[in-house]
């Protein structure tokens, strides 16, 4: 890693963020609500779990993403308001940590997620031959 990028994992660090960033995957793997600090201002309609749950408490709560190839899944937020890595952090740092980061900040955070990009997992499917009159029907009841 570059020095700029483990700057910019410390900062990652020491800001908070692994609170919810966490794991193998650092995310993925929770709920939070977004707009802990500050509210967070979207004309999106989306109100988050409280559409699945009805209790007011998952409202603005999703899910929290993973940063494991985040570089890649543009845009950001559950509203794709975000439309780079250096908006999202500026806004999970507003509204999620009451942090304004600077410039030369933002560009160490986006530099150390940045290197979390890799090869994207390869699904592998199985070849099947051509379905047709002789293919056998599967029947997921029959006892064997």
């Amino acid at each position: 890693m570059t020095p700029q990028q483990i700057k910019g994992f410390e900062l990652f660090k020491t800001s908070g963020c692994t609170i919810c960033h966490n794991g193998p995957l650092l995310g993925g793997s929770s709920y939070q609500k977004l707009g802990v600090v500050k509210p967070y201002q979207t004309t999106n309609t989306a109100q988050g779990r409280i559409e699945i749950t009805k209790k007011d408490q998952d409202r603005m709560t999703f899910k929290v993403p993973q940063l494991r190839n985040i570089e890649l899944t543009y845009p950001y937020f559950h509203d794709g308001e975000a439309k780079t890595l250096e908006d999202a952090v500026r806004i999970m740092g507003e509204v999620q940590l009451g942090k304004t980061y600077t410039p030369e900040q933002l560009a160490d955070i986006v530099a150390w997620m940045k290197s979390l990009t890799g090869d994207q997992p390869k699904i592998v499917l199985p070849i099947l031959p051509p379905n047709g009159k002789n293919t056998p029907q599967f029947d997921p009841w029959k006892k064997d």
